[in-house]
């Protein structure tokens, strides 16, 4: 099962551009799809396609698959990378989603940038 910690590198990539909430949750067994969400808000959808595209080049580098969905998008955006998904958000989207409160049950792995 995939860890946060696995997948620092997405959240530094991200908070290198400056993301917002930068949130993993681990799914573990109430997900056979996916171990781990990493979620972070965009403010702009300039900002969201420097999101999507910082976490894609990291997943890359050390070997992923990523596809990607919503590329236009103004509200979500998702990169899948198997054992990993990474959702980038607008706010309104982050709010209406709100994947957070739908996967209550989820453990919640706090990200912690360090400049």
């Amino acid at each position: 099962m995939a860890t946060l910690a696995e997948y620092g590198y997405v959240c530094e990539a991200l908070a290198d551009k400056k993301g917002q909430e930068i949130v993993g949750l681990g799914l573990g067994e109430m997900n056979s799809l996916t171990d781990v969400f990493i979620l972070v808000t965009g403010n702009s959808e300039v900002h969201m396609k420097t999101l999507v595209d910082a976490a894609q080049e990291a997943l890359e580098r050390r070997g992923h698959s990523v596809r990607v969905e919503g590329e236009s998008g103004t509200n979500w955006r998702l990169l899948d990378a198997g054992d990993l998904a990474v959702h980038v958000f607008s706010r309104k989207g982050r709010d209406f989603y709100r994947l957070e409160q739908l996967w209550g049950d989820a453990e919640v792995l706090s990200y912690e940038y360090k400049e």
